[in-house]
């Protein structure tokens, strides 16, 4: 089995690559291979609608230059995927936007059936609406999201902050 996790987070080393890490670590002592992706830094175009996706062979967005098309085809081939990424005015950020409209514009009916979930990293408020803004691209492609026992949100601002918030890292494990 294998797990891909995305991290919408334009920091390499910060808090959304701390969350993630907790959950994948998890994965991994049950024996799941897991890999993380930083989409949160490259320069993403957002989807026009174009449709090219839809005739083209292999479902592959018209715009080929940016890395997109090998990152869905991991997320096709793997057996599930964690969405994760910082929280910014309440809202997940544009990079992760841009990303999240053309992976699921052009694979959505690949990841049918599949687990996936989503995790939000939030300075003070705005988290719960970032988790549910992933989870309505998660429920649109009708994965199978599990359940948890609060939301999948971690506190931090500062780098390494969110370890100290020992409830939200329960939450993610």
């Amino acid at each position: 089995m294998k797990v891909i996790a995305i991290n919408g987070s334009p920091h390499k080393n910060g808090n959304t690559t701390l969350a993630l890490k907790t959950m994948t670590d998890e994965l991994e002592k049950q024996g799941i291979e897991t890999e993380t992706i930083q989409i949160g830094n490259l320069s993403l175009r957002g989807c026009t609608a174009c449709g090219h996706c839809s005739k083209s062979e292999g479902n592959r967005c018209v715009f080929a230059d940016d890395g997109l098309n090998e990152i869905a085809q991991k997320m096709r081939n793997a057996d599930g995927f964690i969405l994760g990424c910082p929280t910014y005015y309440a809202g997940i950020p544009g990079t992760m936007k841009s990303f999240l409209d053309r992976v699921f514009y052009t694979s959505s009916r690949y990841f049918r059936g599949k687990v996936a979930t989503s995790a939000a990293v939030v300075r003070r408020a705005g988290g719960v609406d970032v988790v549910h803004q992933l989870n309505n691209y998660l429920n649109l492609a009708q994965t199978v999201i599990p359940p948890s026992q609060y939301w999948t949100i971690a506190y931090g601002r500062t780098p390494g902050e969110v370890e100290g918030d020992g409830e939200g890292m329960q939450t993610l494990r």
